[in-house]
């Protein structure tokens, strides 16, 4: 009888720390995939506890419950026929990430992750220690592999050890963040290592927001070839199910020599693997199903997709039920409202209006405009009063100075209070509204712009803010944000004629630059070389290295580029040190 296996992948949004709310949710993911026949259901890296715990683990008490939460999970496969891989933080003489493979309520056994991620937004060494076991799972009488995450990018790594061991496939559970492209690296990577390996490759992940992560989903299974064949949503909750033909992986192995010769090699060096019985029975036979499969979105969709979960997530995850935004009738603004309607509805978003003797007509009346586009309240307040009372208590002390930055920036202050008072007495999350672009060059205004709670688009370019308000535009079929928007320069309105570009060099210039030389750690002369003028390549780096202070104060926000600032940037604030230049 022909060995078939129906396997599961279910991608969850857990909460960090809600271990009994993870372990509902697992459990009604299992119930789920029992009634749709899956022989064998695999859950994400860290499912009973979220990720990244952080210095949760260092707590004894929470690494405890972790386990109690477990052993709800073991005691529901008693008497079931479905086998379970669920992510969670094991116990030994120090603690590990581990994947344990459940079935009728057992622990069959345990796969520690061998590779501890220590860069970017990763921080695994501080709490864990690496795994030096890789055990194969006879699982309804199929060789199957278990890794977690990091281990699957390393070619020699566990998941060929494995195979060289017999396993025909390689379950890899994940917690990985996105960032803008990375699901096509992902899936090359994971094509190669079916195709190299001659098995079958399912790879879990995680979805939903955590803090100033998103995890994207896009749970997949690719052949013994390297073909894809099931692939799961986008940044949505899934249950990803295929039937997996066992025969022709061994077919394909029958004709590729390749395996022969390593297995001798591994075995002869002592590197062959323990094998594990979970159950040797063969799956009930039962209807053929057609695999999971979802076309993946646009580059720009995906984005953006990726700020509306993280924001709706870090809303809902902290027991927030309104934000609160500031309109100026400017680009950014307008994206972080539409964003945060698409997050959390249009009752649940609030904009306020502050004008000052500086606000245009025209910005007055595409905040106005935007909000009846995206059907939310709007507030009005005038900020004059306010600042005619700061600007007279002040006087005698700015006696003899000309007016500039110091009075410019009471303005946001002012607007800041507000925003914050109006979160203060109804609970509202402050959705701040600055972009990468001015955050790197320091173009904020510490407690005025930059006081919130949350930084929708924080990671995202000037540049990319207009492609995203286009985009969602077409989406709608109408222009939700105002054309006028969208064609007038920008600027802060803090002074008669104020333009962005009098501080910063055009946007089209500047984001270059910066993904040079924040993401990228691109040097003067390779950023002069790709043909900037020198001049403003100079004044980039000297407002990006001047101003850590600031960024470090920052509210959170989405991560969607492959260096944000945040976990991923981590420089000094106290430091003299600045590249020299020619």
């Amino acid at each position: 009888m022909a060995r078939i296996l129906r396997l599961g992948l279910a991608q969850i949004n857990p909460v960090v720390g809600d271990l009994s709310g993870n372990v509902q949710k697992v459990l009604s993911f299992a119930k789920e995939a029992e009634k749709m026949g899956v022989d064998l259901l695999c859950f994400p890296e860290m499912a009973i506890t979220g990720y990244p715990p952080e210095d949760l683990l260092l707590k004894p008490s929470f690494v405890r419950d972790n386990l109690k939460a477990l052993q709800e999970v073991v005691d529901f496969t008693k008497g079931r026929e479905i086998t379970l891989i669920v992510g969670f933080v094991d116990v030994e003489e120090d603690l590990y990430n581990a994947a344990a493979v459940i079935h009728g309520g057992e622990r069959k056994g345990t796969y520690h992750k061998v590779y501890l991620p220590n860069y970017g937004v990763f921080d695994e060494e501080r709490y864990f220690k690496a795994g030096d076991r890789c055990p194969v799972f006879l699982i309804r009488g199929i060789k199957v592999g278990v890794t977690i995450c990091e281990d699957i990018w390393y070619p020699t790594g566990p998941a060929i050890v494995e195979v060289l061991a017999g396993a025909e496939l390689i379950v890899n559970i994940n917690a990985s963040p996105y960032h803008a492209g990375k699901r096509e690296v992902r899936e090359r990577m994971l094509s190669v290592r079916a195709s190299d390996g001659v098995a079958l490759m399912a790879y879990v992940n995680m979805v939903g927001g955590q803090d100033e992560l998103v995890f994207d989903g896009h749970s997949v299974i690719f052949d013994q070839e390297g073909k894809l064949i099931a692939r799961g949503k986008g940044f949505e909750e899934d249950l990803v199910v295929a039937d997996l033909v066992l025969e022709e992986v061994f077919r394909t192995r029958l004709h590729d020599p390749r395996l022969r010769k390593e297995r001798f090699m591994a075995t002869a060096q002592g590197g062959d693997s323990a094998l594990v019985l979970v159950n040797d029975e063969s799956a009930p036979k039962k209807p053929p199903r057609p695999a999971t499969y979802t076309e993946p979105m646009p580059l720009i969709e995906e984005i953006y997709s990726a700020l509306v979960t993280g924001t709706r997530d870090y809303v809902r995850k902290n027991g927030f039920k309104k934000v609160v935004i500031g309109l100026s009738g400017g680009i950014d603004s307008s994206l972080v409202a539409t964003i945060a309607v698409d997050a959390i509805g249009a009752e649940n978003v609030v904009g306020v209006s502050m004008p000052s003797r500086y606000s245009s007509e025209g910005s007055l009346r595409d905040a106005e405009a935007l909000a009846q586009n995206l059907s939310i309240e709007l507030k009005v307040i005038p900020i004059e009063p306010a600042f005619k009372s700061y600007l007279e208590m002040l006087a005698p002390h700015f006696a003899g100075t000309e007016p500039g930055v110091a009075e410019e920036n009471l303005q946001a202050r002012i607007r800041g209070n507000i925003l914050m008072a109006l979160s203060n007495k109804f609970g509202w999350l402050v959705l701040t509204t600055g972009n990468k672009s001015e955050m790197a060059c320091g173009y904020a205004t510490l407690y005025g712009d930059m006081a919130g709670g949350f930084a929708v688009i924080k990671d995202v370019p000037k540049t990319l803010v207009y492609e995203l308000a286009r985009w969602r535009n077409q989406r709608q079929g109408r222009d939700l944000i105002p054309q006028s928007v969208l064609q007038k320069p920008p600027s802060a309105e803090l002074k008669p004629g104020q333009k962005d570009t009098d501080t910063l060099p055009p946007y089209d210039i500047l984001d270059p630059i910066l993904k040079g030389y924040v993401e990228e750690d691109a040097s003067f002369e390779n950023l002069v070389s790709m043909g900037f003028d020198p001049e403003v390549v100079k004044q980039v780096i000297r407002m990006v290295d001047r101003n850590e202070y600031k960024r470090r104060q920052a509210p959170p926000g989405v991560k969607i580029t492959h260096r944000a600032f945040g976990k991923d940037w981590r420089l000094p604030m106290t430091n003299r040190y600045r590249e020299e230049s020619p």
